[in-house]
């Protein structure tokens, strides 16, 4: 009988985002069995004091070529190839773009079902598990299970809390069946678009720019806001759109979906599209100079006034408080 939680997750030069730990610590406590680890890629082994000190319990390493570089075929080939002898009960992938490529192509091959999206986990009487996850943009949160023999769920970041539990893993030597037809797309370059700064969906506090801004040259005092509080940049649609910034930044229903302690919306009128990526926000801070914006329907706090007097004074307010302490 299939038992085990195997989580399978990219990462870069060694370093795992932190949403891996928090996976990690959502599948030990489904209590289902043994936690297997899966990456791929050069330095993928030096993620393993990170992967033990968060509870795997097994891991599994694949640095050779052709998983140097990501294909979402060749990839979900090889560990489709794999599954049968790991067996898990359950498969976890993070809601991120990387995962959201991955996780539906496996399923398909492993004719599992997948709830992706989803903001927590547990198991009921029968040990089955049960996901929370939003629909409808947010507006209603639906309790889903699985039926198929292998359940599958994509989780989202910055929901569930990492805890550590060390354990020394056990390294597995498992090579999995694959052929070069397999990769037929593969991934060539990657661009870092915002060095030195934390991944939208993972950012604790992120300040988002709208049309309000006016131009692109303007984004600069939402940079100048996100230096001084350690926070990551976003945007609307339209602001992406129109090439102000890269489509990186775009937050909403159809970019992406971020739950920060704090959200800034600045000169953001808040399209439902909009709120639809930004309802996990903790907290929401609107700044805009129309009072009637949908934004200040959702925000906690709202500031009505000219975002160019206000976004300026704010920063050297924050500034000036870190200078003092």
């Amino acid at each position: 009988m299939s038992s085990g939680v195997l989580v399978i997750f990219d990462q870069n030069q060694g370093q795992v985002r932190h949403v891996v730990l928090e996976i990690l610590t959502v599948a030990r406590n489904l209590a289902l069995g043994s936690v297997t680890a899966l990456t791929f890629g050069t330095d993928a082994s030096k993620t393993l004091n990170m992967l033990g000190e968060y509870g795997a319990d097994q891991v599994l390493f694949w640095e050779q070529d052709p998983f140097t570089r990501y294909s979402s075929d060749g990839f979900a080939d090889a560990i489709a190839s794999v599954v049968p002898e790991l067996d898990p009960a359950v498969i976890l992938f993070p809601a991120s773009a990387w995962g959201k490529d991955l996780s539906p192509r496996l399923a398909e091959l492993l004719n599992a079902g997948l709830a992706t999206d989803c903001l927590s986990l547990r198991t009921n009487e029968e040990n089955r598990v049960i996901a929370t996850r939003p629909m409808y943009a947010g507006k209603v949160l639906a309790e889903v299970q699985i039926d198929t023999p292998i359940q599958m769920f994509s989780i989202r970041p910055n929901i569930n809390a990492a805890v550590p539990s060390p354990t020394t893993p056990v390294v597995l030597d498992i090579a999995p069946v694959i052929s070069e037809d397999s990769f037929k797309a593969v991934v060539t370059e990657r661009k870092e678009v915002q060095s030195g700064v934390q991944e939208l969906t993972e950012a604790d506090i992120i300040v988002s720019g709208g049309r309000g801004i006016k131009a692109a040259e303007n984004f600069k005092l939402l940079d100048q806001l996100a230096e001084v509080l350690g926070a990551a940049v976003g945007s609307s649609r339209p602001v992406a759109d129109d090439g102000w910034v890269p489509h990186s930044y775009h937050i909403g229903q159809t970019g992406k979906v971020v739950s920060p302690t704090v959200y800034f919306a600045i000169g953001i009128s808040g399209a439902i599209q909009h709120l639809a990526g930004i309802s996990g926000s903790k907290y929401i801070v609107a700044i805009n100079n129309d009072p009637e914006a949908p934004i200040f329907k959702v925000a906690n706090y709202g500031i009505v006034g000219d975002l160019f007097q206000v976004v300026p004074r704010l920063t050297e307010e924050i500034r000036s408080l870190k200078a003092k302490n």
